[in-house]
């Protein structure tokens, strides 16, 4: 995707492009195209940070609440922050359960919610003119597949053992030589899916809405941007729910399988 310019870009960025410039090329020409990079190239990193920081404050305020005793008891009567992420992660960890049992969902929900977290609002950036979106950054879906990719693995050797490879290997020892390498080449796609899936639908949806916007700025994008209201959602739930079958998988026990 061409890299682009945002507020976050022209304010913060701007001022360092000469630092930035020389980093990026010290790095070396990208890994897709060949492109030599540019301080530009920066900008789904920053954002991805500018991210974390909307979720850390909204997790701090949300805490806040649920601190007071009077207040953590009652619902609020409207939407509030602690409404919605009340309702955002009850959904997920139901998901959870659903996929894996009760007590896998809750001691692996913290990776859980903060990927539904981190792509939600990386994808409702999307929504906002101006804003940059760090989804439509190959870089920034693999990073987060691959954390996601490291986790699952290692929690599943953790609750297994060598029991977690020997399931690689297939039910039978004569069929390791077929199946293993099948598997094995099923178990590293796994990252390469999730964030080619995010990156591309997410990517695609932004340039609808760009040219859209460019025929006619108040009417004519909404449907789109309906259509693009969806996409967040239905991004979010798809890239959430293959990280809870992915764990659920490798965390089941041997016997189970």
């Amino acid at each position: 995707m061409p890299e682009h310019t945002s507020f976050i870009t022209h304010l913060v960025l701007a001022h360092m492009k000469e630092t930035l410039a020389a980093n990026a090329s010290a790095l070396g020409d990208t890994f897709v195209n060949g492109h030599p990079p540019t301080w530009q190239g920066f900008e789904p990193l920053v954002t991805s940070l500018f991210i974390a920081v909307i979720l850390v404050i909204a997790a701090l305020v949300v805490r806040s609440r649920l601190a007071e005793p009077d207040k953590a008891v009652v619902p609020d009567e409207s939407l509030t922050l602690r409404t919605f992420a009340e309702v955002f992660l009850d959904y997920f960890y139901t998901l959870a359960k659903d996929v894996m049992d009760a007590k896998r969902a809750k001691k692996y929900f913290p990776l859980i919610a903060t990927s539904a977290c981190f792509v939600f609002v990386a994808n409702v950036m999307a929504l906002l003119p101006g804003f940059p979106i760090a989804t439509t950054s190959l870089g920034i879906t693999l990073g987060t597949a691959l954390v996601v990719f490291i986790l699952f693995n290692f929690w599943g050797i953790k609750e297994n053992g060598i029991g977690y490879l020997k399931h690689l290997a297939g039910p039978a020892w004569y069929l390791a030589p077929l199946v293993f390498p099948i598997e094995l080449i099923s178990l590293f796609v796994r990252p390469v899916t999730l964030a080619f899936r995010l990156m591309l639908n997410m990517a695609v949806d932004h340039l609808l809405l760009a040219i859209f916007m460019g025929f006619l700025t108040v009417l004519l994008p909404l449907p789109v941007m309906l259509l693009g209201c969806i996409v967040v959602l239905v991004q979010t739930l798809v890239f959430t729910l293959l990280t809870c079958i992915y764990i659920g998988l490798a965390t089941e026990h041997e016997e189970h399988h």
